[in-house]
């Protein structure tokens, strides 16, 4: 794989972060801001909705992604499809808002063809402006409707659920609430560790604003604030505080704590405590992929999702990065909950891209 070097004005905009957020999340609720050809999608066929067919003869060598997620993530797998179709891969890899916002600056002069992101949110942000193209019907349907754009426009490669990760040693199961909203008590005063500057959560935050409504996250935000949460820079040091008993449970995602013991090959003083029925902490988030309504090689990035979707890949991240595979049919890592005993609330993962909205309440509850 590569890096791709595009000149003039297909070159890469690398933008500071306070811009990349208002133009990624700033107003992503309606139709494209502008039909100035110059920045709005190009009208294109769209990708047929019939199976692909063999394109093993296609002159389309090449794709260009637009990675959210990290290389040390997601690289071996691209490595993979690259290795086993003979088309190369151009990576970009970023933070994915900062893709998302790089996506509508180039408008019709992007070279992207897929977009790989860590989260729906920002799918839904360049679903709503038009920069993505239907996929097929036979695509779509390899994932649950939960997991995929309704209009049909992005899916979801692999899950993450929300957690509370707790230390074995000093707490028991039965200690743990059955709701997130529950550890703004006061009994949990100085004994929670969160990242409020991490983008997962920030993203439950978000599905939190969706289903409560911004008062009402606002004021969980405000007592968690008083209880003295220790801050940490992310899920990892999060994790790594509760193992060293600094903290007695994290707020993280499932996957880390697996993670962490396949690198260090034991096992850690800490458990996962899943929220389910619906709870706001029962979040169940997706990394996903879309094609650009302007691709130049969508056969190529037809063949890239498809991949991605296959067998082979839904296994590198279940047993890899520990996700949930989200094909139907594939079995999570056995020691995961399945996503059905989860029951995570109940949106529109597209929804959830209103990070702008989402940093201005952080702010005002004094969490920023």
């Amino acid at each position: 794989m590569s890096v791709p070097r595009h000149a003039s004005a297909r070159r890469l905009v690398l933008l500071p972060v306070a811009l990349a957020i208002a133009l990624a999340f700033g107003a992503c609720g309606g139709a494209p801001a502008t039909n100035d050809p110059d920045t709005s999608p190009r009208a294109v066929a769209t990708l047929s909705t019939e199976p692909s067919p063999d394109t093993s003869a296609s002159p389309e060598r090449k794709v260009v992604v637009y990675s959210g997620r990290s290389e040390e993530l997601v690289g071996p797998i691209l490595q993979r499809f690259e290795d086993a179709s003979g088309i190369r891969i151009e990576v970009r890899y970023a933070g994915t808002s900062e893709l998302a916002a790089t996506v509508l600056e180039e408008g019709v002069n992007s070279p992207a063809d897929v977009f790989f992101s860590q989260d729906g949110g920002a799918l839904g942000a360049l679903e709503a402006q038009a920069f993505l193209a239907p996929l097929p019907q036979d695509v779509l349907a390899l994932v649950d409707p939960r997991f995929r754009s309704a209009d049909g426009q992005w899916v979801g490669v692999s899950g993450r659920s929300r957690v509370l990760a707790y230390d074995t040693r000093e707490l028991a199961e039965g200690d743990l609430p059955a709701s997130v909203l529950d550890l703004a008590d006061p009994a949990w005063k100085g004994r929670i560790g969160w990242a409020p500057t991490n983008a997962s959560f920030q993203t439950f935050v978000t599905a939190m604003r969706r289903g409560l409504g911004d008062t009402a996250t606002k004021g969980w935000l405000v007592k968690m604030q008083a209880n003295e949460p220790h801050v940490f820079e992310g899920n990892s040091a999060a994790l790594q505080a509760v193992a060293a008993g600094e903290v007695d449970a994290a707020l993280i995602n499932h996957y880390y704590l697996f993670q962490a013991q396949a690198e260090s090959g034991q096992a850690l003083p800490v458990a996962n405590h899943y929220f389910t029925g619906g709870d706001p902490g029962a979040l169940v988030n997706v990394a996903g992929v879309g094609i650009l309504a302007t691709a130049d090689h969508p056969i190529a990035a037809d063949r890239l999702v498809r991949f991605l979707l296959s067998e082979d890949a839904q296994r590198y991240f279940s047993g890899r990065t520990f996700e949930y595979p989200l094909v139907t049919g594939i079995d999570a890592d056995p020691r995961l909950p399945s996503l059905k005993e989860i029951e995570s609330p109940e949106l529109d993962l597209s929804d959830l891209s209103d990070l702008k909205g989402t940093l201005r309440l952080l702010q005002e509850a004094g969490v920023l």
